[in-house]
């Protein structure tokens, strides 16, 4: 989300998304309120450290890793107060493990840690213990709450593809195998013990990995699913996986010219009309569930409609409007199956 008030970020959530809040990520804070930093804060006996850079592993802990740790204490303060009494399904999510693999240097080399196996094995312990010791506190603070555990990995896909590159720019680290791939992320799914999504919002993603990694639900940007990936996604729905599609755009959409000259955004229906924009959105996923063959009595069940990325750079009123264009989509998904029997235009 965007700003730098976790308890005015909270408040927008919890009003926004009452059956479905999550805890926001504010990474206009600086580092620390960074993906990569507020799960390093996790890491048990793995310290880290802020360079020009980005994140590096570090010899001994120190005030960017303190710094970290207390805006994930400040944020984890103003959900519980928010939430008091809450008795529903609740989101967090953390960085995944091959994302911070890649996100974080070695000690010495100034390599990414993915570059030594060793020391992705010692991430992944490190954050599956810390993420496990995560899940406990946030289940003290919002007692009544289901948790839900999201693991963002944006750098899924070039790690799986041999895209990340090294220290120096001039090469990339060799693709990770399937196997291993499969093995680390199963890791930290375990030791949430609870119900986990796995979210990339790049192209490629493996799902098929994702899915025998013993995720409970996929989370991807419709915009980037290529037509050779929607097999492995609806082989997942048919599995039972639920599917966070994300239709509503994160960001303002360009403008494209309408009637006498006026700037009308990009796939909005009539301007103004977030009624209209919610059921466009609602649409896409049906549409979606069509091209996949699935019946579509499941999708309501099966299918959550979100934002197609992080909200960080939209204004705060634009993040609040994609927060009620989700919930209203997803309202409709029902009444829209059930009203027409013809693809949704």
């Amino acid at each position: 989300m965007p700003g730098t008030d976790p308890a005015e970020a909270m408040r927008v959530v919890a009003g926004e998304l009452p059956d479905f809040p999550h805890l926001p990520e504010l990474p206009d804070r600086g580092p620390g309120a960074d993906l990569t930093g507020r799960t390093a804060a996790l890491l048990v006996e793995i310290p880290v450290e802020v360079t020009p850079r980005g994140w590096r592993l570090a010899e001994r802990p120190g005030r960017d890793l303190v710094r970290a740790r207390t805006m994930l204490s400040s944020d984890l303060d103003a959900m519980e107060e928010v939430l008091d009494g809450f008795r529903g399904t609740l989101k967090i999510q953390v960085c995944g493990p091959w994302t911070l693999a890649a996100t974080l240097e070695l000690t010495r080399t100034m390599n990414v840690a993915i570059a030594d196996p060793g020391a992705v094995a010692d991430l992944t312990a490190s954050l599956a213990e810390g993420v496990a010791a995560h899940v406990s506190e946030l289940t003290k603070r919002v007692p009544g709450a289901r948790l839900v555990v999201q693991l963002d990995e944006p750098a899924l896909s070039a790690v799986a593809g041999g895209e990340v590159p090294t220290a120096s720019g001039l090469s990339r680290i060799a693709p990770i195998e399937a196997d291993v791939l499969r093995e680390r992320l199963a890791q930290v799914i375990a030791s949430t013990g609870k119900y986990t999504v796995v979210h990339s919002c790049s192209t490629a993603v493996p799902f098929g990995i994702i899915r025998a990694a013993g995720a409970g639900a996929l989370s991807f940007d419709l915009s980037q699913l290529r037509r050779g990936e929607e097999n492995a996604v609806a082989e997942a729905a048919e599995a039972g996986l639920g599917l966070l599609t994300g239709v509503v755009p994160a960001v303002p959409e360009p403008a494209i010219p309408g009637p006498a000259g006026a700037a009308v955004p990009a796939g909005t229906v009539a301007p103004g009309d977030g009624s209209a924009e919610a059921r466009q959105s609602a649409e896409r996923v049906i549409r979606l569930w069509r091209r996949l063959g699935l019946p579509l009595e499941t999708c309501p069940e099966q299918a959550v409609i979100t934002p197609a990325c992080g909200l960080a750079g939209a204004s705060p009123a634009q993040a609040r409007a994609a927060l009620t264009r989700c919930r209203e989509a997803g309202s409709m998904l029902a009444e829209l199956i059930e009203e027409t029997g013809e693809e949704p235009r």
